[in-house]
């Protein structure tokens, strides 16, 4: 396998887990106050991308060891309610 290949399946894995990090971020930045408690765990907005980007990459690679292969629908749902979680308690939402 060559480098390029490598590398496009490399980006291929975790670019769904970069699409959801962003669009969950920017979607709870733009609620406003409703998930955000007076002390979030991370301030701003691209520490908590970086956050749930790399919780979505771990969940991706689970699925990817425990089905074989990558692309089940079961993990990606997996990546999206991790990725909520994950930024559930990144803004400190229990607390609100």
């Amino acid at each position: 396998m060559t480098f390029y290949l490598l590398a496009n399946h490399l980006l291929n894995l975790v670019l769904p887990a970069a699409a959801i990090a962003l669009l969950l971020v920017l979607a709870t930045q733009l609620m406003g106050g409703v998930f955000r408690s007076k002390r979030p765990l991370a301030q701003t907005w691209y520490v908590q991308v970086a956050i749930v980007f790399v919780a979505s990459v771990v969940v991706l690679v689970a699925g990817l060891v425990f089905f074989g292969h990558d692309g089940k629908m079961l993990t990606y749902a997996a990546m999206v309610a991790g990725a909520a979680l994950c930024q559930w308690v990144v803004l400190g939402a229990w607390r609100a």
